[in-house]
């Protein structure tokens, strides 16, 4: 691959990953919170997402094709990566580092979310309060879908930063330094959201 094509391809990556996949992530969170206020709020939440006018035509063109690009391409940046944070242990190395490890544990478990919600629903399940519920009673499944929203909001957060610098939002030290005060605040925020939805299905 040539020098201009990586870098028109990671710029693309870096703004499919905020520009739909970033929004849809927090959208998908909200939705999901509303099972904390009980199984009648989160089902009309849900209702309502899937029931949308062109909503096949909505979920491949915003969400699935820029999604699969995104993981897909990000697997490849993964494992080419240079990863020198036992050399430099620096912060942004670190987050560096995590970037990539995030990625590739999210593709494997979008895949399988998928799996869980969307390809059953084609097969005539109804994605809902009890799929939800019945889903995470399994202690093992439970980790496993915090671990993937802890995984996806500091992904998402992170690559919030590495967006503002690449797109040359946070060029000079002072603005990248409050970028990051700015994503570690998302990154809470989203946390809490994510997580308190998951255990309003199990509490």
């Amino acid at each position: 691959m040539s020098r201009e094509s990586d870098f028109y391809l990671r710029r693309l990556h870096s703004l499919l990953g905020v520009i739909p996949v970033g929004l849809f992530v927090a959208q998908h969170l909200v939705i999901n919170h509303f099972a904390t206020r009980g199984e009648e709020a989160f089902n009309t939440a849900s209702n309502f997402m899937g029931n949308l006018p062109f909503v096949l035509f909505l979920e491949w063109i915003i969400i699935y094709l820029p999604l699969m690009f995104h993981g897909f391409y990000g697997v490849y940046i993964a494992f080419t990566a240079k990863n020198n944070v036992q050399r430099y242990g620096t912060f942004r190395n670190w987050m560096f580092l995590l970037q990539r490890v995030t990625g590739v544990f999210l593709v494997i478990f979008i895949a399988w979310h998928v799996y869980e919600t969307r390809i059953q629903k084609a097969l005539g399940a109804e994605v809902n309060f009890n799929m939800m519920e019945e889903i995470l009673s399994n202690p093992f499944m439970l980790a496993f879908y915090i671990a993937g929203v802890l995984a996806a909001t500091f992904h998402l957060a992170n690559g919030l930063w590495s967006f503002a610098v690449t797109w040359g939002i946070a060029q000079s030290p002072r603005s990248q330094t409050i970028v990051t005060y700015i994503t570690i605040v998302a990154f809470l925020v989203l946390s809490v959201i994510g997580v308190q939805a998951l255990l309003a299905f199990v509490v």
